[in-house]
């Protein structure tokens, strides 16, 4: 799920447009998330840098929705 910025939540929420937003630091939460979560990582990944950063954020929804929130 994305959503605009809101205080007060239960998930984890991610802000994209702040330094946990870049690719990288998003493909490390999505590892540690996976084996939180008991997910094979290497096809998650493999699906997360197949494509450009809306991709990657669309295989985050996909495989994390449920999870966690991210913000724009």
């Amino acid at each position: 799920m994305i959503r605009k910025k809101v205080e007060n939540h239960e998930k984890p929420v991610i802000d994209l447009t702040g330094p946990d937003g870049n690719a990288f630091s998003l493909l490390a939460m999505a590892k540690g998330w996976s084996q939180e979560l008991g997910l094979s990582w290497e096809p998650i990944k493999e699906d997360m840098i197949s494509g450009d950063y809306e991709h990657l954020i669309e295989v985050i929804e996909k495989h994390f929705g449920n999870y966690t929130i991210l913000e724009r």
